[in-house]
């Protein structure tokens, strides 16, 4: 290994196992140190391109630890960047299993995205499964357990198509290297690599894991886990599967189904977790467009969305640690009691929206451009439709019921409910001020994309009408569609 390489995911691992040794009054300052110099070592590679931490085992194979181009540095930054804003989140945890949980988890995100072979992905992939797994956990709520249990089962099912995948590649070729495969040339290897990366990025039918199991994890838990498992699965996807056609027609599916559940969600978390695979959706269709604009938009709109996923996660956990309730039928009325927290949420739900100055109005609009340049016009279509409920559930739908709708709080919950400490308050500023500059200053996320020739330019006046004609549409129907998309025990 390179004397100059130090890999960022060693620094959270080294980091999480030094933390019960840290005492007051330094722990919040290692807490917040960690993560920082992570993100110090992740600019630092992305100074030095090329294959950094070569390491022969067992004679015959060659591990790479450290794969630094304009795919994994894009990825690299937004994931150490949110390390610092869930650790900032969750400084008020005294548990300290929570926070090494969260940093092994964070580790094996950052393990897989500058890996170069199957065996150092499979390493860091299992690493994220099972450190994930005790953010569920680790909530003390009805359910956890076997949530976990479940979430647990359902990505070992996962890992063990991965590996018996590359294993199958390895007979067949030799090779182990983690590249682009040709979509001419498939083998029953090919479907099943791309089977156990598609589980992680919650592809139908392999999906309902990530409402069940983000809704049952601890409340900074669930920040870090909107942020790093799917994303990480769309990198895998990208670096491996740009092209693949079947990964349009699944991403358009995962935008209808994703959407179709969240507006019918009693949970606010479950409510973001539907949507989720609904903003994954789009990412997925980019992967399989697979063109230079498409593979951009999808890394930016990655980029977007673990700022603003994170954000509304935030917001919503703010109000569950307020309140103690997660359901709408039980929330209402709380502008009164958390106008901060009404404030942050409105920012992550606009954003989500692709609102003008906003991080999704300049990551999604590339993926829909993306598919029309490609002639591929019903997915193109559908996804511009499907952004309509995007802003009536997010937007629209979540902050009505937790803010303003008919106030349905027990006479316990409405005294309990306050702003929550100010370090979740300062996590929620840094997240919707990226969200605002990402989206009025596009050069920031546009010059790290990793096709550096392609150009966009999300304020033309087409696209400008376009989006404000859907938000004003949107907002109309929701006007009569309120009542009938109100707080019910629709699903639980």
């Amino acid at each position: 290994m390179t004397t100059s390489f130090i890999h960022p995911a060693l620094i959270m691992i080294f980091g999480a196992m030094l933390l019960p040794m840290i005492k007051e009054p330094f722990r919040k300052l290692f807490l917040c140190g960690v993560p920082i110099l992570t993100f110090i070592d992740v600019i630092y590679l992305s100074w030095h391109p090329g294959v950094h931490g070569v390491v022969t085992f067992m004679g015959d194979w060659t591990l790479t630890f450290g794969r630094v181009d304009g795919l994994s540095m894009v990825f690299g930054f937004i994931m150490a960047l949110m390390a610092i804003i869930g650790t900032v989140y969750g400084l008020h945890v005294k548990d300290n299993w929570q926070h090494i949980a969260a940093w092994f988890y964070v580790a094996g995100s950052l393990g897989v995205i500058y890996c170069g072979d199957y065996l150092v992905l499979f390493l860091f992939w299992e690493m994220m499964a099972f450190a994930s797994t005790f953010l569920v956990w680790f909530n003390t709520d009805k359910g956890a357990l076997a949530a976990g249990y479940r979430y647990l089962l359902v990505h070992t099912f996962g890992g063990v198509v991965l590996l018996l995948g590359f294993v199958l590649r390895y007979q067949a070729t030799g090779d182990l290297s983690f590249v682009q495969m040709d979509e001419q040339n498939t083998h029953l290897y090919t479907w099943l690599i791309m089977a156990g990366l598609m589980l992680n990025a919650a592809v139908p039918p392999l999906h309902s894991w990530l409402p069940d199991a983000y809704s049952k994890a601890t409340i900074t838990g669930a920040v870090f886990m909107c942020a790093f498992t799917t994303k990480t699965a769309i990198y895998t996807l990208a670096r491996a599967f740009a092209g693949f056609d079947i990964l349009i027609v699944l991403g358009v599916i995962m935008c209808i189904y994703g959407i179709i559940y969240a507006m019918m969600e009693n949970d606010i978390r479950k409510l973001l977790g539907w949507e989720i695979v609904r903003q994954v959706g789009y990412m997925v269709t980019g992967v399989g467009i697979g063109t230079a604009l498409a593979i951009n938009g999808t890394c930016a709109h990655a980029f977007a969305h673990i700022l603003y996923k994170g954000l509304l996660f935030m917001a919503a956990g703010a109000v569950i640690h307020a309140t103690g309730k997660s359901k709408f039928t039980e929330l209402g009325g709380l502008y009164k009691k958390m106008p901060m927290t009404l404030f942050f949420m409105v920012i992550g739900g606009i954003s989500v929206s692709a609102f003008p100055f906003f991080s999704g109005f300049v990551s999604k609009s590339m993926i829909i451009s993306a598919g029309f340049e490609a002639h591929l016009l019903p997915a193109a279509f559908l996804l511009t439709v499907v952004s309509v409920g995007t802003f009536l559930v997010a937007g629209l739908r979540l902050p009505y019921l937790i803010f303003f709708g008919e106030n349905r709080c027990s006479e316990e919950t409405w005294a309990r409910a306050e702003e929550p400490p100010w370090n979740m308050n300062l996590a929620m500023g840094a997240a919707a001020f990226l969200c605002f500059f990402i989206g009025s200053y596009t050069p920031f996320l546009y010059n790290m994309l990793p096709n550096a020739g392609v150009t966009y330019h999300p304020y033309g006046g087409y696209h400008l009408s376009e989006t404000l004609q859907i938000l004003a549409f949107t907002a109309v129907a929701f006007m009569f569609l309120k009542d009938k998309l109100g707080a019910r025990d629709t699903i639980s």
